[in-house]
């Protein structure tokens, strides 16, 4: 069984790692911001895109003030880390680090330019799912994992004796 420090050094190599991916790719997109203005069609049903969403998931809160959502997230990422420092198991680790390292990565961009660049665009038709990013991708599959790893026991060190 590992400590808590090594689960939280993986929490935080896994946050480094997709933090660091989630810039990379936003500025790759905002450099091409003019060839990417209009969709640049890669595969059917999937474009490249450039948009800076200044509210949260799907546009919503468009109206709160950006010191507001800032705020919100640093709130949220301080109790992630106190998860991710509790943190028992590996899964749980790289859930917490995948989520923290997303938020952090929306949350500098909000900081930097007043919204959260998205750029990867799904369609069926012309029905477009909501563009986004790295850094949601990285939540949402922190969160998968989270839900997914809750369904199995903590196994201590008593237990497995």
């Amino acid at each position: 069984m590992k400590s808590s420090s090594s689960y939280l050094s993986i929490a935080g190599s896994v946050a480094v790692a997709a933090f660091a991916l989630d810039q990379a790719t936003k500025a790759l997109a905002a450099a091409n911001a003019e060839i990417l203005a209009n969709g640049l069609a890669v595969a059917p049903g999937f474009n490249f895109t450039f948009h800076r969403n200044t509210g949260v998931s799907f546009g919503l809160l468009d109206d709160v003030p950006s010191f507001a959502l800032v705020a919100l997230a640093l709130a949220i990422i301080a109790w992630l880390a106190v998860r991710a420092f509790r943190a028992e198991r590996l899964g749980d680790a790289i859930g917490y680090g995948l989520i923290l390292g997303g938020a952090i990565g929306n949350v500098t961009d909000r900081l930097r330019f007043g919204g959260v660049t998205d750029f990867l665009d799904f369609y069926v038709r012309g029905a477009h799912w909501p563009a986004f990013n790295l850094a949601d991708t990285a939540i949402f599959c922190g969160l998968v994992m989270l839900l997914l790893w809750s369904y199995h026991p903590v196994r201590r060190q008593s237990d497995a004796t």
